[in-house]
């Protein structure tokens, strides 16, 4: 009976699954293999002959892609601005190191030219590079290599991400809380402080004449004159002994002081009828919208005084650009504040809620992408495959945020149930398929073939933890990803994400892994053309 019940792939998946949990969680010293123990769970199960589709592992592949690059998009542009040039070196070390291993030990061993390339695309995990291998040597010596050589592909990328960083010495956990503190730092803490009116030069000027936000960069939220509470308007007049309060930075409070007058500790009352709410943005219309062309002091006499985004608080700058989730702090009257709540949505179901319609189609434009062919020559074209596809329309459709109707965001919640389940449902595949072949193929070509093979996937990885964190001094959350895109592995960056809450391993490997997939296929191609 459980012979049947194994037979069954859905029933094999989920308990591949179950059982990878169980066996994720057991730690020795502090150690433990968290999701990634799906796969030697799935490498066992492999091995005794349950199969996965490989359909439902493509399925898990380009859900988890597609959600990494729909986080990483934005981060990836500006990554690729401040960090690319060292970030593209680290990918060409990699896979010239990789193929400087693959052609010594090829020598050493006797090896033939398919059989490196082969062995070098499973090494590196890449399929792309399977298929220019094989269509490059037209020898089935390419897939048996390529079969060798891609377990330990990806059971070594797993390991040594797991251990490295207790190598030299690094926690992750504290990397990323020091890379959290370091993001809120380039956007000052916004506090609030109530003035009174005292420098003579802005005695009876009204505040479009003073130009206090583009002045200091403070927000004036609320003004008392003569005991009554005002909104403040761009023809609201400032006058001797007034009361200000005043939103922003520490530094943006300082200016506003020196500006009309001396900071105070009182107390400004809410009138009954003014209101402080925090209203989302979930209206479609409003996301991209620059703050400045809303103009919702003039229209609707309230004040946005500071805008909270991903856990970040943004002053209301008129060129910031509202995104979907952000949450808008607005001071007005309560009927204002109302109609400012239907302007921008303030609809916290939607944001619980999941738009299926972008997901689908950014997935389909994805494959399409992926099956496009580039051609240089005659001699050498290549096509960005299903992941890399997948990976960069997610990135480039990230980045736009919106395009007319469609929202192309999920909210953190959908993205992480989206991308979970299909990393699951990936390894779980990648798993089954390795281990089935595994024996077999090490006994028909051998331990030769099978240490080539782990050493290529190892030393370019040692080569280029050692120079990214020592020489090029690359941050270990940016380096680890770096490292599994330059090896141009899912698997690999499944387990580091799996390591650390920060986006920074995600965006790393979504730099580095396109061009780490281009540079293999060129140096396939170009070993083929040599052999």
């Amino acid at each position: 009976m459980l012979y049947s019940l194994l037979q069954n792939s859905y029933f094999s998946v989920f308990l591949i699954i179950a059982l990878g949990y169980m066996l994720g969680r057991i730690k020795i010293k502090g150690l433990s293999l968290d999701v990634s123990a799906v796969i030697f769970i799935a490498l066992l199960f492999g091995h005794f002959g349950v199969t996965i589709p490989s359909s439902l592992g493509y399925f898990g592949l380009v859900l988890f892609i597609f959600t990494i690059g729909l986080q990483s998009g934005p981060g990836f542009f500006d990554s690729f601005k401040k960090n690319g040039k060292n970030l593209l070196m680290m990918a060409l070390i990699i896979v010239v190191s990789a193929g400087a291993v693959g052609i010594g030990l090829a020598y050493l061993f006797g090896i033939d030219v398919p059989g490196v390339t082969g062995l070098i695309a499973g090494a590196l995990t890449s399929t792309p590079g399977l298929a220019v291998a094989i269509d490059s040597t037209n020898s089935p010596l390419a897939s048996i290599a390529y079969g060798i050589a891609y377990p330990f592909g990806v059971i070594g990328v797993i390991l040594f991400v797991k251990f490295f960083p207790k190598m030299i010495g690094v926690d992750l956990q504290q990397e990323a809380l020091r890379l959290d503190r370091q993001e809120k730092a380039a956007y000052p803490e916004v506090n609030f402080a109530v003035f009174r009116v005292k420098n003579p030069t802005v005695f009876d000027k009204s505040l479009a004449e003073l130009q206090i936000r583009s002045m200091t960069g403070a927000v004036i939220s609320r003004l008392i004159h003569e005991g009554t509470m005002v909104i403040p308007r761009a023809k609201t007049i400032l006058r001797e002994g007034d009361l200000v309060k005043a939103v922003g930075t520490d530094n943006s409070l300082n200016q506003l002081a020196l500006f009309i007058g001396e900071r105070t500790e009182i107390e400004l009352p809410v009138d009954q009828d003014q209101v402080v709410e925090s209203l989302l943005v979930t209206n479609k219309r409003m996301v991209d919208k620059i703050l400045g062309s809303l103009d919702l002091s003039r229209a609707y006499h309230c004040n946005i005084t500071r805008i909270r985004r991903s856990g970040i608080v943004l002053s209301p700058t008129p060129d910031l650009k509202l995104k979907f989730g952000d949450k808008v702090v607005v001071v007005g009257e309560r009927k204002s504040v109302q109609e400012v709540g239907l302007l921008l949505g303030n609809n916290e179901k939607k944001l619980s809620d999941t738009d299926f319609f972008p997901i689908a189609m950014g997935i389909v434009l994805g494959i399409l992408v992926g099956q496009l062919q580039i051609s240089f020559s005659d001699s050498f074209s290549f096509s960005l495959g299903l992941t890399g596809g997948v990976l960069m329309t997610a990135l480039v459709l990230s980045k736009l945020g919106k395009t007319g109707p469609i929202l192309w965001s999920m909210s953190g919640m959908s993205n992480q149930l989206l991308r979970q389940l299909g990393l699951l449902l990936f390894l779980a595949e990648v798993g089954t398929s390795a281990g089935a072949n595994l024996f077999a193929t090490f006994q028909t070509y051998g331990l030769p073939y099978f240490l080539t093979g782990a050493v290529i996937t190892i030393v370019p990885m040692i080569i280029a933890g050692l120079l990214g964190f020592y020489v090029f001094k690359i941050p270990i959350l940016d380096l680890m990803g770096t490292i599994v895109g330059g090896m141009t592995s899912t698997p690999g960056l499944a387990t580091v994400d799996s390591m650390t809450d920060s986006t920074a391993p995600s965006v790393a490997y979504a730099t580095v892994y396109p061009v780490a997939m281009i540079l293999l296929i060129v140096l396939i191609q170009v070993l083929a053309l040599l052999g």
